[in-house]
Parts: structure tokens; C-alpha cells; sequence
């Protein structure tokens, strides 16, 4: 049979997934540990080889893969004000499907530079200004890196006017120059420095991280995974081919090293007595929680949720969470064997999840005026979405999918927090969505399609 073939070269596992997009049908799915550390391709030939044990013998007419391996794209970004282009440049970035490593404000100090020496990124996105306003920080900051050795390139994506003048400065350095991603108060304009973001992956990234040499073995490395997520979600959302989509929609991707959290939603104030504070978010909105996972970040969700809260999900005592998360983040191949590893894997999904959600969402803060009482509200109210989906192997596999995944819904004790209400709860079963993203670039219908038969609602 002629199938297509879509590759996930994840942190901790490399999953693959097979299709049939002209029936526009899920032939199966595998995973294998990705043997980053030494050859890329092992990792890959087991996760296939169990494939086909599954599906028999298939001819694969076309191989795409994303990858979030090797620690993903790793971005350092900066901008004037943190509320406003240091703001923008994040959703640009995360949208994008990187990982911030560093984010900054105002003009770039000695120690700046020293740490951004330090992280080595993948990538600098340095804007500042809108167009027509501030252009001298820029500037400054393009100065500022240029007494770096050239190590990585550059997107210049602030005030226009200024850009002519930080290429200059940087002349030597792979830079470009895009759009500002904040052109006016209140406007965002991050897809032209997204795109570029993409470009950069394929051509640069891709060799650093060691994947080119699967080139031959896939038709192309089209995006970082999380991208190739937020495309997913995207399609199923807003629909495809004439086919309508789910409509607003939230979703949490918890993974061995981050969890991300996705909505594709206006998250406008819904009340006549709040204000919206700050840059209205995009639409299509990702964020990257980089210290709480399930295995590499499980320390992270220690240190969010406490060790305390952990035990009373669990059963487990505060030393033994600590002690079991310690040898999770060192062995991020184990996987659950005994009822006690069953019930810390169970309290460390719905705390990643829990506070992934709370992040992401939008906050409500209750202010007073000459005027009375109002309310104001910062980032996106989720409350009205229609749905939650959650993906992810700790989800999954965990017969406890439908509590971890209630955790990502508005909690009445903490009404500040704008989550998730009365949402319908999905949950990605067959660990497909990357897989979708990547086939949506060509055939979004099908897509669509086996999106809307394998990713089903959840409990009640």
C-alpha cells in the first residue's frame, strides 16, 4: 500500500506516524527513544520497524518530519518595552514553534551580552520601537551584539526606520531585516518574522542539530514540532477545504522536557465592565512552559506545584517525590511499572497541566475608578472556548487521561485565572497532531479529516 510518512524527532521520543490521504485514513503510529546522542537514524529505524509490524509493508510516496530534538529552537529575543515589543517578539517566537531561552527589555546591558554569549542561540530576534516611535534602543542593541563573535543569525524586526541602521551594524552576521512585529500600538504584524523563523530552521538549524543527515530519508524537515502542533490545531479550529472546524479551542501538549499550551481564540474581554490591558494576543497563540515536563522538567513541576501538593495527588510522601523526580529527570526512558510510578506520573500531569493552563491563560484583576468598580484583564479569557484538547504520551497512556485533563479548566478558587469552563474535553489518543500539521501543509482536508475521527471527546 502507498502511504505517506510523517516523522516527530522529539526530546524524548522519535514518533511515527502513517497515512493514507487520499482515504484520508490513519494506518498506525509508533515511537522509539531518539538516540540523539549518538545516531538520529537508530531511533528512527525502530520506531519504524515497529510501524509496520503494525500495518504490514508499506511503500512510502512522500516522508515530512518536524523535530523538537536536541533541545529544539532556542531563541533569545529582545525589545523596547516588556509589555509591548518585548511582548511581541515572544509571541512571534513561540508562535513560531521555539523555545525563548532569553528575553529582554530596554537597552541591552555588558551582562546582557555576556549571558546571551552564554546561551548560544539558535536565533536572535531583535526589535524595538514602533514605526515612528522609539528607534535609538534598536540601534543601541544591534551595537551591543555586534562586539559578538558572529555566531548565529539575526532577525531585525522593530521600528523601520531603523533597520537600515542595525544592518549596518551587524554587517558580517547572517541578519535580515523583516516587518516590526509591532508596527503600531495595539497591531501585531509577527507573521513575516514567523516565516523567516521557518526558513532559518530548514536551512541552518536543521545541520546544527545533526538531522540533515536523515535527509535522505525524509522528502523535507519542514518546521519545529511545535509548529507543526500549532498548524494542527489551526486546521481543526477553523476547518479546511470548505469543511467547518471545531471553533475555538484550547489545548496542552505535555511533554517529557516542556508542556505547551496552545488556543486558537480571540480571548477578547467578554464583559461590558472590563478592559483589555496591554497588546491584544494573537489569535493563534502558543506558550512554552521550558521547566515543567514529565521527565527532563520534572523537577520543574516540584518546584511550581510544591512537593506537598504532589503528595496529596499521589499517596506518596515529600521526600519520595523529590527523590523519584530526581531519578525521572536522569532517566527520561522510564516509563511507569508499579502502582506507585503509576499514581507520581498521574500527580505530575495534572500538575504540569494545571499550571501550563494558568500561565497561558489570561488573568482578571478588579480595579476601582472615579467612574465605580471594573475589572482588568491581561492576556486571553478562555472561558468561553468550546473545547479542550490534550495530547501528550503522559496523557495517553495514563488511564486517568479525563482528571489530568480537567485540570486545565476554570476553577472557581482561583476565579482570577481566566481558563477553560465549560469546555468539552478531547483527548489526541493517537499522539497524531504534529503528524496533522505536517500533512496539513499539503492537504489540509485530509487533515481535517482524520483529526475529526481519531481525536474524539473525552469522559464528560
Amino acid at each position: 500500500m502507498e502511504a505517506v510518512l510523517l516523522i516527530d524527532f522529539g526530546s524524548t521520543n522519535t514518533k511515527v506516524t502513517a497515512v493514507d490521504p487520499s482515504g484520508a485514513r490513519l494506518l498506525g503510529t509508533a515511537a522509539a527513544f531518539t538516540t540523539v546522542e549518538t545516531d538520529i537514524g537508530e531511533g528512527l529505524g525502530e520506531a519504524l520497524s515497529t510501524l509496520q509490524k503494525e500495518t504490514g509493508p508499506l511503500r512510502f510516496t512522500e516522508r515530512f518530519a518536524c523535530s523538537s530534538a536536541a533541545g529544539g529552537l532556542r531563541m533569545v529575543a529582545s525589545g523596547l518595552v516588556p509589555s509591548l515589543t518585548a511582548a511581541a517578539a515572544r509571541f512571534a517566537a513561540l508562535g513560531a514553534g521555539a523555545k525563548i531561552v532569553g528575553l529582554y527589555a530596554y537597552e541591552l546591558t555588558d551582562g546582557d551580552i555576556a549571558e546571551i554569549a552564554a546561551l548560544k542561540p539558535d536565533i536572535f530576534l531583535l526589535t524595538g520601537g514602533v514605526d515612528g516611535g522609539n528607534k535609538e534602543c534598536v540601534i543601541r542593541n544591534a551595537e551591543a551584539l555586534s562586539a559578538l563573535t558572529p555566531s548565529f543569525p539575526i532577525i531585525v524586526a522593530g521600528n523601520r526606520a531603523a533597520s537600515g541602521a542595525c544592518l549596518a551594524v551587524l554587517r558580517g552576521w547572517e541578519v535580515t531585516a523583516c516587518p516590526n512585529v509591532l508596527p503600531g500600538l495595539g497591531k501585531l504584524a509577527v507573521e513575516p518574522v514567523q516565516e523567516r523563523i521557518r526558513e532559518l530552521f530548514l536551512k541552518r538549524i536543521i545541520q546544527a542539530k545533526g538531522l540533515s543527515r536523515e535527509r535522505a530519508l525524509v522528502s523535507g524537515i519542514l518546521m519545529p514540532t511545535p509548529q507543526a502542533v500549532k498548524r494542527a490545531l489551526e486546521v481543526l479550529a477553523e476547518g479546511a477545504g470548505g469543511e467547518r472546524g471545531f471553533g475555538e479551542l484550547a489545548a496542552v501538549d505535555l511533554g517529557g522536557a516542556t508542556t505547551d499550551v496552545y488556543s486558537m481564540a480571540s480571548g477578547l474581554p467578554t464583559g461590558g465592565e472590563t478592559v483589555l490591558k496591554g497588546i491584544p494576543e494573537p489569535f493563534s497563540k502558543r506558550t512554552v512552559e521550558g521547566d515543567i515536563g514529565m521527565r527532563y522538567g520534572a523537577k520543574g513541576v516540584v518546584d511550581a506545584a510544591g512537593p506537598e501538593r504532589l503528595a496529596a495527588l499521589s499517596g506518596l510522601t515529600p521526600d519520595e517525590i523529590r527523590k523519584q523526580t530526581e531519578y525521572l529527570a536522569a532517566h527520561p526512558e522510564a516509563v511507569p511499572e508499579t502502582p506507585r510510578d503509576e499514581a507520581l506520573d498521574y500527580a505530575l500531569a495534572a500538575c504540569a497541566v494545571e499550571t501550563a493552563m494558568e500561565r497561558h491563560a489570561g488573568t482578571l484583576e478588579e480595579v476601582y475608578t472615579p467612574t465605580g468598580r471594573m475589572f482588568s484583564q491581561t492576556g486571553k479569557d478562555l472561558r468561553t472556548v468550546n473545547r479542550l484538547v490534550l495530547t501528550g504520551g503522559a496523557v495517553i497512556r495514563n488511564a486517568r487521561a479525563h482528571e489530568i485533563a480537567s485540570r486545565a479548566r476554570y476553577a472557581a478558587e482561583n476565579p482570577a485565572s481566566l481558563k477553560p469552563a465549560g469546555a468539552e474535553l478531547y483527548v489526541d489518543k493517537a499522539y497524531i497532531l504534529a503528524a496533522m500539521g505536517l500533512l496539513a501543509e499539503t492537504r489540509p482536508e485530509a487533515a481535517l479529516s482524520i483529526m475529526k475521527k481519531e481525536i474524539q471527546r473525552h469522559g464528560t
